[in-house]
């Protein structure tokens, strides 16, 4: 697939099944990664990739988060929080992973992150694995940056769930590049 047919036609894939990306498959991806925009070339990310059993236990690390976060969590929701890593054969912690630097602020090494994230997705959509970004409240809870292994500086900027599209992808609604896009008027 060429470039810009990736850039236009993109989708997230929400439900994915077995196989997970092969090693050729994950390295093209990790490697679209690292040639993110990165002001210094300070690499300031890093990723976790779980999968089989690793799910399971990153399912419990999210409920026992939830459960301190509420302690009335309804039983329902603990399986939903249970299940969730289950979606995907292959999962990515993304990871802020911010450096000092006087000229780059944090702010710019986050952006460089969730570029990295979206080199993943498109590569990955390139090539034919679903891929789906996924974040929410648990993501950013600190008991799952700490069962993560995050130092005090990093965050957790959710997960990048991929394995083989179940489904036909969604249809993209185009959009009209005027709605987003005017010259400056001084």
């Amino acid at each position: 697939m060429d470039t810009l047919t990736a850039l236009h036609t993109r989708v997230s894939f929400p439900r994915l099944s077995e196989p997970a990306p092969n090693e050729d498959q994950l390295e093209a991806i990790f490697q679209a990664a690292l040639r993110a925009p990165d002001h210094a070339m300070l690499r300031p990310w890093r990723f976790l990739t779980i999968a089989g059993e690793q799910r399971n236990q990153l399912g419990q690390l999210l409920v026992a988060a939830a459960k301190q976060a509420n302690p009335q969590i309804t039983d329902a929701e603990q399986n939903k929080l249970l299940q969730a890593p289950l979606r995907a054969p292959l999962l990515v912690a993304v990871i802020c992973s911010p450096k000092f630097h006087a000229k780059v602020p944090e702010l710019e090494q986050l952006l460089s992150t969730a570029a990295a994230v979206q080199n993943m997705l498109l590569a990955a959509y390139a090539l034919g694995v679903g891929a789906m970004w996924r974040t929410g409240l648990i993501s950013y809870h600190e008991h799952v940056q700490q069962g993560l292994g995050l130092s005090n500086t990093e965050k957790l900027l959710g997960f990048i769930y991929m394995g083989q599209p179940v489904g036909q992808p969604k249809s993209i609604m185009p959009l009209d590049t005027k709605d987003y896009f005017q010259p400056w008027q001084g």
